[in-house]
């Protein structure tokens, strides 16, 4: 059973994000989405939202599963028998780090790969920070996130959450 684990912030998940969830559920026989609880940064949504959305707009795909994780990212990889981790590129500028990545990743758990799939080009210019930019300022994100994701981001920003 081939298990991958697709790590992130997710903050707030965009439809990059959910095109590369889709491709790669469907060539592993098991996905973890992976939601990063990084201290060191200050969220729009706390970790238990973030993974609580990709719950609600993932319960679709039957062999996906959500979990937050903190600390080395291949502890949680081990912990979860995965054999693989998945990391999207939207731009070569995305190759050079996500390449140290990997390679660190490598040397520290060698039975552990990556495979990179590059994002769809109409998502290719697409990130979390530009959504909540765009969100913060009242402007219009349904082009960037579902539906479900788009009112809960507006909801934060009228600070009714």
């Amino acid at each position: 059973m081939a298990v991958a684990v697709y790590p992130g912030s997710f903050d707030p998940v965009t439809y990059g994000h959910f095109d590369i969830i889709g491709r790669s559920s469907a060539i592993m026989d098991r996905l973890i989405v992976a939601v990063l609880n990084n201290s060191s940064k200050t969220p729009l949504f706390s970790v238990e939202e973030r993974v609580n959305m990709l719950i609600d707009v993932t319960k679709h795909l039957p062999n996906v599963e959500v979990r937050s994780f903190d600390g080395l990212l291949v502890d949680f990889v081990r912990k979860n028998h995965a054999d693989v981790i998945i990391r999207g590129l939207r731009a070569v500028t995305d190759f050079e780090y996500e390449l140290q990545l990997s390679q660190t990743n490598r040397v520290i758990a060698p039975q552990v790969d990556t495979i990179f799939l590059t994002t769809n080009l109409k998502y290719s210019y697409l990130s979390s920070s530009i959504v909540k930019e765009i969100a913060m300022y009242g402007g219009d994100i349904s082009a960037f996130v579902h539906p479900f994701i788009a009112e809960k981001i507006r909801a934060k920003f009228a600070g009714n959450q």
